[in-house]
């Protein structure tokens, strides 16, 4: 019988280079798509996923990421006094039960496989969700969003999972990319990934896009396999190893991803989740129409 998924990582520590100079004092998990930071729609799929308990990786001046997700007197008290019930009651039900978040620091910027490792004693010997925050997703017609549709093929599969998405092949030099194995339709089996591998030699053209289920052993594995590309111990070297002694699963994500880590992708971000409100949607188009025609 599967170990249930209840724990989730979220490596935070990044500083957003890409999208300064807005991330210069704020995180670039907390920049908003419509009225959420990136970092509480993550976490809302993986609540949707049947996430119980959420472990942010942080790093120096991320504090308000802590606060985010705390209770705020003051404010609470304020939309209480006004009769903003609403907007009260929208914030509490944001709030992640007592006891159901855990940090920790990454003091260094020594990569993704890194900042999953730093989680070791939270997570303890048991199966996880790692989320990267900068990817945020719509769903699909499979079923709930990227996590959910990870939780099903770990259930499924009793193995380690990856989401993948299709790009060009020419565009994969820039992405961990997996081989692929015996084909299930939704997943299939992973006979071996790279990462960012030199153009033209990409085992396929399904790239790793941000949702993972692992299983503990990876930690030992992370403490020991050293440093990759660009210098930093990668993720994605830490789960060639482990594949070696344990399976591993592709899911095709069927939804939409979208990468708020860019400038580009975090535009799009903001019209796609603004298009699927239906509170919002009929005025934010009016505006597009208006604007459309000038381009």
């Amino acid at each position: 019988m599967t170990q249930r998924i209840r724990m989730a990582v979220f490596p935070v520590a990044g500083l957003g280079t890409r999208v300064l100079p807005a991330t210069k004092t704020i995180p670039k998990e907390m920049l908003t798509v419509v009225d959420r930071p990136v970092l509480q729609h993550c976490v809302e799929e993986a609540r949707e996923a049947g996430i119980e308990h959420f472990v942010f990786v942080t790093g120096r001046n991320k504090a308000v990421i802590e606060d985010h997700f705390d209770m705020a007197y003051e404010l609470e008290d304020t939309l209480k006094r006004r009769n903003k019930n609403k907007e009260l009651e929208e914030l509490m039900r944001d709030l992640p039960r007592a006891g159901a978040t855990s940090f920790t620091r990454q003091q260094a910027p020594l990569g993704l496989g890194h900042a999953v490792w730093c989680a070791r004693d939270i997570i303890g010997n048991k199966p996880f969700a790692v989320l990267l925050p900068d990817m945020i997703t719509l769903p699909g017609k499979h079923g709930g969003r990227c996590l959910a549709q990870c939780i099903e093929a770990y259930e499924k599969h009793d193995g380690n999972v990856i989401a993948v998405e299709e790009v060009a092949m020419k565009e994969t030099d820039k992405y961990g990319v997996v081989a692929i194995g015996k084909d299930f339709g939704h997943t299939f089996e992973i006979k071996g990934m790279v990462e960012k591998p030199a153009k033209g030699t990409a085992p396929s053209t399904s790239i790793i896009s941000g949702r993972y289920i692992l299983k503990p052993e990876i930690f030992s594995i992370l403490e020991n396999v050293g440093a990759g590309a660009g210098g930093e111990i990668q993720l994605t070297d830490g789960m060639k190893k482990l594949s070696e002694s344990q399976g591993f699963y592709g899911v095709r994500f069927d939804g939409k991803t979208y990468d708020t880590g860019s400038k580009v992708g975090f535009l799009a971000a903001n019209v796609a989740f603004a298009m699927s409100r239906d509170d919002i949607r009929p005025g934010f188009l009016n505006e597009l129409k208006k604007i459309i025609p000038s381009l």
